[in-house]
């Protein structure tokens, strides 16, 4: 039987299985995570159930790139490993969806079979040293040749450093006068071919993830023509495309994790006995376990979301309000999540061989990868008010109640909404304003998962969850906050001075 004619049921039920043999029977999780990369010889075994089939169209031998699949993969690593389930990510949603919408017909059979037959894996390359969320004043260059076109630049941070078999790499054609093109254009790289090498100069000590390696790579290499992507419209609309739809695949890689921290955490305190009774009976511990377990509803619910509107046969260049919603506020609840658990476990937590506390460290630059999160809320928040002035609307809640993501959810929370606007805001006030707008949109998906059955406790302790982190949100965005850094701080500021 082939993996196309095989339940996804029984295809990850499989690969769960698979991991747990891996991870807790022939090694331990908990010592492999403390060492850099992962044996070659693990990830051949991890690979070898063909995870990442999911994210192949059929027509080629995969499963055929059904996003309910490919988030079920990653949440299935996640509960395990979340720097596992990050590879998956790297490599389903900057590598091979891109692949499956963008490249030449002639060149995917052979990236898909190798990937199926050979567990090769691919990433993304387009941050670098000077140039980081500023992608599109990048320096890479791309000049036509003879034979293809000649690629040339630095690019660093990239998940799979020295790892990867191939790569999708941005840059900018080089016109004869040496100036850059406005347009981003995208190359696939071969790294098995010799001119098509990726030269790695440096891996980077990263503070956390420690399974995946990250560096600086410098790229002076020549690729074929029918290596070259082909937008639908422009190279930046294809960037923005592929970038919402990664964002979007951020629930999945959440999912697992905060399905496993929920779970620890209910373990634990189920089984910790202080005084005549558990942990779990204590009022404290039952509202952070309820804290963890709202984020598992919003994942949940997420997840339903991006399953219905995330396929490749989507263009999500415009979709950003959502896939900035969906990255930062899950993101913030996987670092939150970690958070409580390893307060909850004392000490015990606080060791890197422990999941929690591993956890925090991984999870950590989530907040920052793909866009910082404080970036993204500052940009759902300039989306919403752009909106509203086109509309000639002034008041947020009566703007909400019209528009489809938030019409039912801003309901819930009619009293911390309704206030008018006229002015600009500071970029504080805006990052406050789409912390609140991310979570408003959230309860909108977890209110749609209502509709289809989810379990309705679970629904109704969400709502109220997020009903006191947004009165807490909004105290911040009413404050008088205007503090500026004192730059020249250490004169009369010495407390010996004083006493």
């Amino acid at each position: 039987m082939t993996i196309t004619n095989i339940s996804f049921s029984e295809f990850i039920k499989d690969f769960e299985q698979t991991l747990k043999h891996l991870f807790h029977e022939k090694e331990d999780i908990n010592k492999l995570s403390l060492e850099r990369g992962l044996p070659s010889s693990m990830m051949k075994d991890i690979l070898s159930a063909q995870p990442l089939s999911v994210a192949i169209p059929e027509q080629y031998g995969g499963r055929g790139s059904k996003v309910k699949e490919c988030l079920g993969i990653l949440a299935a690593a996640s509960y395990e490993s979340l720097p596992l389930s990050l590879t998956f990510g790297i490599n389903i949603a900057l590598f091979l969806e891109p692949v499956s919408k963008y490249a030449e017909e002639s060149v995917r059979q052979g990236i898909f079979t190798r990937f199926l037959e050979n567990q090769n894996m691919g990433g993304l390359m387009i941050t670098e040293p000077d140039y980081g969320s500023d992608a599109l004043n990048m320096k890479t260059s791309n000049t036509e040749v003879e034979n293809g076109y000649h690629i040339k630049g630095t690019k660093h941070w990239q998940g799979l450093t020295g790892l990867a078999d191939y790569w999708i790499i941005a840059s900018r054609q080089k016109a004869t006068n040496g100036e850059l093109g406005r347009d981003i254009d995208f190359f696939l790289a071969d790294n098995t071919v010799k001119k098509q090498q990726v030269v790695v100069e440096e891996l980077y000590d990263n503070l956390g993830l420690y399974m995946i390696p990250y560096g600086l790579n410098k790229l002076d290499l020549e690729v074929p023509k029918n290596f070259k992507l082909q937008p639908e419209t422009t190279g930046i609309k294809m960037m923005l495309d592929i970038l919402h739809r990664s964002r979007m695949q951020f629930p999945g890689m959440g999912m697992g994790f905060i399905k496993r921290m929920l779970d620890e955490a209910l373990t634990h305190c189920q089984n910790r006995i202080v005084g005549t009774g558990n942990l779990l009976e204590l009022d404290q511990i039952q509202f952070q376990i309820s804290r963890i377990q709202a984020a598992y509803t919003i994942c949940s619910a997420m997840c339903a979301r991006s399953s219905k509107i995330s396929g490749i046969e989507h263009n999500l260049a415009v979709e950003g309000l959502e896939a900035n919603a969906m990255k930062s506020v899950v993101t913030d609840l996987m670092q939150e999540s970690s958070q409580i658990l390893v307060q909850l476990s004392g000490a015990k937590g606080y060791r890197i061989s422990n999941i929690g506390g591993r956890g925090i460290m991984d999870s950590r630059p989530f907040q920052i990868f793909e866009g910082s999160n404080e970036m993204l809320y500052a940009q759902i928040a300039d989306m919403v008010t752009r909106m509203m002035k086109k509309q000639k609307e002034t008041h947020l809640f009566d703007f909400l109640k019209g528009f489809s993501l938030t019409a039912e959810a801003c309901l819930h929370f009619k009293n911390e909404l309704s206030f008018s606007f006229v002015s600009n805001f500071s970029q504080r006030k805006l990052i406050d304003l789409g912390r609140v707008l991310g979570r408003v949109i959230s309860v909108g998906y977890v209110l749609d998962l209502e509709q289809r059955g989810f379990r309705k406790d679970l629904i109704d302790n969400c709502v109220v969850m997020v009903k006191q982190e947004i009165t807490a949100l909004m105290a911040s965005f009413n404050s008088d906050n205007e503090v500026k850094v004192v730059n020249d701080y250490t004169e009369n500021s010495s407390w010996m001075a004083f006493v």
